[in-house]
């Protein structure tokens, strides 16, 4: 009996033969059943759910139908909890004033994900990290909170005050409680994501996702693809060759290469610090890939249900990287803390952006590190690796603005500049996130001892030596250059661009 409420409770045995077999724990198995059986599902949503043949209501409640089975399989009743989180925000959102809904939204969504991860953690199962019922619940905290503050800019501020960013997200009407489910738990992101701003998941629902991408920069409409929806096959079928090889490389590298050999004593001691480097850079590269497939994979799911288009490239080419989460070659040969963050889970960076960095009036980048922290869980890894982050930002900022002048006076020099600055941003970036890894205070500050804090302090030392400009004065001048830039960008970093520029160019079409 009691084997059998623990079953249902924690989701579906059905698959456990295979989890034997393959030797992969049963939550991961059903995890990736799950998102395949949801693969097949979205090319049948946008072939006989299409919008010219059914009505958004239709499509809505197909869609929040199937991710709440989704979320049964996996997580059996523990999926409840996505229903009190979503039934107690929008709770506020209906009865508490617009003036302070959103403020109250994100102190409720965070603070019941944060209940969740402690009793998870601390009460149930310290120490497996695993798919578990908190990863969802991180998605849809973040779709609410973004959902709160765009209602808040749609209702209560006046269009004056918003960026453009803000205008465009701005939500101009109070969503039914089908609509918001539908954005929340809908089965192509319910299991992973990515998040998304709400006028873009209604434009999918609605069909009217295509038409504002159909105007060329001149405002005139494209007359080559105005008739033909573009088709996602191509970026599909990329995206899934993209995960079988993330698959195959974190099953048959992972183990090879485990971080936690890095505090190993007899490795310490009896292995050369350079050594002790390249193994630390070897083994954060053997677990980078499972983000690589659980995001793709996500990423192909919403584009196959026909959501993630973003316009064309310049060969007339579509492009479905709305929602994409990562770029991989951009993270790989990041040349900047700041590169690969932008790179890196790219839909949860904007989120902190727009709720949090743009918002807070002290000390944004501290207040936007712990916020992530808060928002990964509860584990004291997260927040050794967000504190450090912390200076490393600041350390890579003041490197950056006094240092690099010197190397942009020929070719030679950047390339050289560049290789450098790879090199220390991949060290850097290890370092930071081993605790992240790790999870446990003391096997991270056992780390952080053997390396003898020395990134730590060389982080102190360059803060504390090197001048940085205030933070409006930074801003005025990355926007000075973006307006020097705007008349020749190249086909590749139209190929980068991301929602925050899909949402000036549509401002501007329409």
């Amino acid at each position: 009996m009691a084997t059998e409420t623990t079953s249902s409770c924690t989701g579906s045995n059905l698959l456990q033969p295979i989890s034997e077999i393959i030797n992969l724990p049963l939550d991961q198995v059903n995890f990736v059943v799950c998102q395949l059986f949801a693969l097949l599902t979205a090319f049948w949503f946008r072939l006989y759910l299409h919008p010219s043949k059914t009505s958004p209501f239709i499509r809505h409640v197909v869609a929040t139908l199937l991710g709440f089975y989704l979320a049964l399989f996996c997580f059996g009743w523990y999926a409840l909890h996505f229903l009190v989180q979503s039934g107690l925000t929008y709770s506020i959102m209906m009865f508490a004033g617009l003036e302070h809904m959103h403020k109250l939204c994100f102190i409720v969504a965070l603070g019941y994900l944060s209940f969740c991860q402690i009793t998870r953690v601390y009460v149930f199962d310290y120490g497996m990290y695993s798919a578990d019922f908190t990863g969802p619940m991180m998605v849809i905290t973040q779709k609410i909170t973004s959902l709160a503050f765009e209602i808040h800019d749609g209702l209560a501020r006046k269009e004056e005050q918003l960026t453009p960013s803000q205008r465009c997200l701005a939500v101009r009407r109070m969503p039914n409680l089908l609509e918001y489910l539908s954005y929340n738990c809908n089965f192509m992101g319910i299991l992973a994501g990515p998040t998304c701003s709400y006028n873009d998941y209604m434009a999918f629902i609605e069909g009217t996702a295509y038409q504002p991408r159909h105007l060329e920069t001149n405002g005139k409409e494209n007359g080559k693809y105005k008739h033909t929806e573009p088709s996602p096959k191509n970026d599909i079928i990329s995206k899934l060759c993209t995960c079988a090889i993330s698959l195959a490389i974190f099953l048959s590298v992972s183990k090879l290469c485990p971080v936690e050999r890095s505090i190993d004593d007899k490795f310490i001691a009896s292995t050369p610090f350079i050594l002790q480097i390249l193994y630390l850079y070897l083994s954060m590269l053997a677990t980078r890939p499972k983000y690589y497939f659980i995001w793709t994979l996500s990423d192909a799911i919403n584009n196959a249900a026909g959501f993630g288009f973003n316009g064309y490239n310049k060969d007339g080419t579509p492009r479905w990287d709305l929602i994409s989460n990562l770029r991989i070659l951009d993270i790989e040969f990041a040349t900047s803390f700041k590169m690969f963050l932008d790179n890196w889970n790219i839909q949860t960076a904007l989120w902190l952006k727009r709720v949090c960095y743009e918002r807070c009036p002290i000390n944004p980048t501290a207040a936007t590190f712990l916020l992530s922290a808060m928002w990964h869980g509860v584990y004291p890894g997260y927040y050794l690796t967000f504190l450090t982050g912390i200076s490393m930002t600041m350390a890579a900022r003041a490197l950056r603005h006094n240092i690099r002048p010197y190397f942009l006076g020929s070719t030679t020099h950047r390339s050289i500049y560049d290789v450098i600055t790879w090199a220390g941003t991949q060290i850097a970036i290890c370092y930071t996130v081993v605790p992240f890894v790790l999870l446990a205070v003391g096997p991270s500050l056992k780390f952080y001892r053997s390396w003898y804090y020395c990134i730590h302090i060389a982080c102190l030392v360059l803060v504390l030596a090197l001048p940085v400009k205030p933070r409006h004065l930074r801003i005025k001048e990355e926007q000075q250059q973006q307006n020097s830039l705007q008349g020749g960008l190249t086909e590749d970093h139209n190929s980068h661009s991301i929602t925050d520029n899909n949402c000036n160019q549509k401002h501007k079409a329409t």
